[in-house]
């Protein structure tokens, strides 16, 4: 264990500057210019639902275009309990 010494805010500049450290060498690593574009949060690939809700909302939308977008949602839910593709997605 390190005992650390100083102020709360000297404390925070230090790891302010470090995390700079770190997105600088992340960024160079990428081939980026700039820090922003190589410090993302990687994006999870979508789930089950996701994937079904996406297929129904269009499915419904197209069946019913004059529908307001929350009905279409709750029944697009209300149709994924019901679903094979969420059993099997469970196992």
């Amino acid at each position: 264990m390190v005992k650390v010494e100083g102020t709360l805010e000297e404390l925070r500049e230090l790891f302010v500057q470090g995390a700079k450290q770190e997105a600088r060498k992340v960024a160079k690593a990428a081939g980026k210019k700039t820090v922003q574009k190589a410090v993302k949060k990687a994006k999870r690939a979508p789930s089950a639902y996701n994937k079904y809700m996406k297929k129904k909302m269009a499915q419904l939308k197209k069946k019913h275009p004059r529908k307001a977008h929350s009905a279409i949602f709750k029944q697009a839910a209300a149709s994924w309990k019901r679903s094979p593709e969420r059993k099997r997605s469970m196992k």
